[in-house]
């Protein structure tokens, strides 16, 4: 292959970053607290992570991890979780990545769906292995992170060795370079097969659109976008927190992090920074070296934004909240800035959540709802401005299909010509900016005998009642045509309406607010749940499907001829 073919495999960037910046710390994780509370670091340099690297990459090599062979990594975020992702990238394997925090029942469909070859893992996940041999039966090369027992296998301490530097292994743009696994907040979590060209497509995306350079500290609360920052020079500070529960994160951990490491950027759920905002704000704690905020995976909300740019950052920072999924990621982006200032109200009046201008690498249309496939595409399908429909895009940054599941592929795109549009799952419009405004997603919408009722614009009225945290729409019925609207609601903190007369003067406060909108008259049921289920990534998406089944058990309870007070 040209040199040009062996520079689209993503692991090309990390010896160029070392060659040119050797000496700078590419990754510092926490590993110890003395006895007044400080925290430790460990550091690799970029030489010294390219060089580990190399080791790994040799050593993974000589025991038969080859171009095309795809390995379970079950690590923790660790400086040995980027010597070894980009190590399996330099050999041109497939590293596949699971969050186990979706639950092992669909952990474990997940793993026998992808079929690895190899797995690198911590002991525990060894043992899981071992519990669980069915879904790992196609495993043959065996590593273990850390002490390694009666598996077999070897260490990573045990790898053969191997001089040198390790050649990057040239691949084509479109070969498989990892899989990377949906939430499955939204049904059974897929397979993404993701291509060096995506790969390569969103580190310079993101090296554009947030102006990420070498002098620049993350620190990645979401720990896949350390592995972007590292391939632009980046120092990456891997936080005190477990990433699969961001709602619960230690504010003060994330604060002290940020201070001390001079941190100029993050990524994480809103949820985090809601904590992290709200924390900062409480004690007027200021983050002067942090200049950008990016915030994904579910709708902030205004006010994060508000204590973020208005109390917490520094003058000139600003907000991010890129839009997109697993299959196509960013798709577009927006500032907070410019939300507070021009679409913050009407999203409170119910017009959607407005997430800026499609990437310039990116097109996007707004289609007709369907939940049928659609084989072949058809410029009919097409809405105009100002109306809801299907969201599809199409672009570099965009999957081709999943991993071992045709069935979902072909309900997932639409063919033109060589090329395909990706269904997002979404619905929303464009406005007369050519901006693209949320509107839910296209499972979660309720239809009703009256129209069809989407969560997020309904979901913004309802919201404004200040003793409301957050609040789902869900439609109960097994007519899918004529389905009854619910209102489940979140109460803030200390605001659950405890016995009857106050669950229903909270519902009758709620019920008025509704009865001013048009979107949301036709809602008169409402449920009150102290704590609503989440997605295990960000803590944030609303699985409204659970709520949905939880909902008609009450309304099954109650009937449905007045409003619940549940």
């Amino acid at each position: 292959m040209d040199a040009e073919s062996a520079e689209q495999n993503i692991a090309h960037y990390l010896p160029e970053v070392a060659a040119a910046l050797p000496g700078k710390c590419a990754v510092l994780c926490p590993v110890a607290r003395d006895a007044a509370g400080r925290v430790a670091y460990t550091h690799l340099t970029f030489a010294r992570l390219n060089e580990l690297c190399d080791r790994y990459a040799h050593g993974l090599g000589a025991i038969d991890i080859e171009r095309g062979s795809r390995v379970l990594v079950m690590v923790r975020p660790s400086l040995d979780f980027f010597a070894l992702t980009f190590a399996l990238f330099k050999l041109g394997a497939v590293p596949v990545l699971i969050d186990p925090g979706m639950g092992w029942p669909s952990f474990l469909r997940c793993v026998a769906q992808v079929r690895p070859r190899g797995f690198i893992g911590i002991p525990a996940a060894h043992i899981l292995r071992l519990v669980c041999r069915r879904s790992f039966r196609s495993v043959r090369v065996l590593v273990t992170l850390g002490r390694r027992l009666f598996w077999g296998g070897c260490s990573v301490t045990e790898l053969p060795g191997g001089e040198g530097a390790f050649p990057v292994t040239p691949v084509a743009p479109g070969e498989t370079a990892a899989v990377l696994f949906t939430t499955g907040s939204t049904g059974p979590a897929k397979g993404v097969v993701y291509t060096h060209r995506m790969f390569c497509t969103q580190t310079e995306i993101l090296r554009r659109e947030y102006g990420i350079t070498p002098k620049d500290v993350d620190l990645p609360c979401f720990p896949l976008f350390a592995l972007f920052s590292t391939a632009l020079g980046a120092t990456a500070v891997i936080p005190e927190m477990d990433p699969s529960r961001p709602a619960f994160v230690n504010p003060a951990r994330i604060v002290e992090a940020v201070r001390e490491n001079g941190v100029t950027y993050s990524f994480g759920s809103p949820t985090l920074w809601d904590r992290v905002s709200a924390y900062c704000v409480e004690r007027d704690v200021a983050l002067p070296t942090l200049r950008r905020v990016l915030m994904a995976g579910a709708p902030v909300p205004g006010r994060v934004h508000e204590r973020l740019l208005g109390q917490v950052l520094p003058a000139g920072a600003e907000t991010y909240t890129p839009y997109g999924a697993t299959e196509a990621l960013p798709v577009a982006n927006f500032t907070g800035s410019e939300m507070l200032a021009s679409t913050w109200a009407e999203t409170r009046r119910g017009a959607g959540m407005c997430v800026g201008r499609p990437l310039r690498e990116v097109e996007l249309r707004i289609i007709r709802i369907t939940d049928d496939e659609l084989g072949a595409w058809d410029d009919g399908l097409v809405l105009p401005a100002g109306e809801i429909g299907e969201i599809v895009v199409r672009g570099g940054m965009v999957s081709r299909d999943y991993d071992h599941l045709a069935d979902a592929t072909r309900l997932a795109k639409i063919r033109d010509g060589e090329g395909f549009w990706h269904r997002m799952g979404d619905v929303g419009y464009l406005d007369r900016l050519g901006r693209v405004w949320f509107c839910g997603r296209k499972g979660h919408r309720v239809e009703t005998k009256r129209g069809t009722l989407f969560t997020v614009p309904c979901e913004a009225v309802f919201n404004e009642h200040i003793r409301v945290y957050r609040s789902a729409l869900v439609g109960i019925g097994t007519d899918q045509q004529r389905q009854t609207p619910v209102l489940v609601v979140e109460p803030e903190a200390g605001a659950f309406p405890w016995g009857a007369s106050a669950r229903q003067a909270f519902v009758d406060e709620l019920l008025a607010l509704g009865a001013e909108s048009e979107l949301t008259r036709a809602i008169r049921h409402v449920l009150f749940r102290r704590r609503f289920p989440v997605d295990i990534r960000h803590n944030a998406k609303i699985r409204r499907e659970v709520l949905a089944r939880w909902a008609a058990t009450r309304l099954a309870k109650t009937g449905a001829g007045e409003p619940l007070t549940v």
